[in-house]
C-alpha cells in the first residue's frame, strides 16, 4: 500500500475521532458524510470518542495534553484497519495483517 500525507489542520479544529472517521474516508474514496451505520461500523463501537478526543485535546498552554507525555498514541483496530493517534497529530491507518502503512493524516501542529 502507499502512504500519503495531507496538509495539518489544528487539533481545535479536528479532533482525533473526526481524523479517523476522515481518514477511513479518504482511504475508501468516499465522502466523510458516508461513513456512517450500516455501512461502516460507529467508531463508538470501538473506542469512546469523547475520552479520545480529551486525551488529545488542548491544555491551558495551548498544547495538546498528550505532547507533555513522551510518545504518546492511542491503537485500535476499526475497519478492517489498525489506527494509530500520535501525540503529535498523525493519525495512521495501517492493515493489521502486514502493518503496511495505507494512509497518514497529520491533524495537529
Amino acid at each position: 500500500m502507499s502512504s500519503s500525507t495531507t496538509p495539518s489542520t489544528s487539533p481545535d479544529s479536528m479532533p482525533p475521532s473526526q481524523a479517523i472517521v476522515e481518514a477511513i474516508a479518504a482511504r475508501d474514496g468516499v465522502d466523510v458524510t458516508d461513513v456512517v451505520p450500516p455501512a461502516y461500523e460507529p467508531l463508538h463501537a470501538v473506542v469512546d470518542p469523547e475520552a479520545l478526543d480529551a486525551l488529545f485535546r488542548p491544555i491551558a498552554s495551548g498544547a495538546p495534553a498528550s505532547r507533555n507525555a513522551v510518545d504518546t498514541r492511542v491503537v485500535l483496530e476499526y475497519e478492517g484497519s489498525e489506527v494509530t493517534v500520535y501525540s503529535d497529530g498523525n493519525v495512521e491507518l495501517s492493515d493489521p495483517s502486514t502493518g503496511d502503512e495505507s494512509t497518514g493524516d497529520p491533524i495537529g501542529e
